[in-house]
């Protein structure tokens, strides 16, 4: 009887990467908590970040595109911070169907909006192919904006 080692096999690639649940920021946003406050305290969020651009691109106004520009870049940032922590080394699937993962999701999709809309167009897509490399999508990551 012979005993093979067993090799780990290496085009399985990156697992896909969960990000930790934020219970402060969820229980602050379902009692009705401003995301400007939340942000506040709670920088480190990609979602309030998210929801910050979010509604600024929805509200419009003379300087909107670049505010959202602003508040999705920050949101960008601190959730590939929080994806590093995580594991995640760059590449590999984050999942939008879990929901911790979807404040990175959203800022990088609201980021994407806003570069196009202030002529960031090599920026617009490369978001759009981020998140396409992550196994989304923009439809899908459309979809699960309020």
């Amino acid at each position: 009887m012979s005993t093979t080692p067993v090799r780990p096999n290496l085009l399985d690639g990156p697992a896909p990467v969960r990000l930790p649940a934020e219970p402060d920021v969820v229980a602050g946003l379902a009692r009705g908590d401003e995301p400007f406050g939340l942000a506040a305290t709670h920088p480190s969020s990609s979602l309030l970040w998210a929801l910050l651009a979010e509604a600024t691109l929805r509200d419009g106004g003379e300087h909107a595109p670049v505010t959202a520009y602003a508040f999705a870049r920050t949101g960008y940032h601190r959730g590939l911070d929080a994806l590093r922590r995580a594991g995640w080394r760059g590449q590999g699937p984050i999942p939008a169907d879990h929901e911790p993962n979807q404040g990175f999701l959203r800022a990088l999709l609201a980021l994407h909006r806003a570069a196009a809309l202030i002529g960031e167009t090599d920026e617009a897509d490369r978001c759009a192919q981020f998140l396409v490399d992550s196994g989304t999508s923009v439809d899908e990551v459309s979809a699960l904006v309020a």
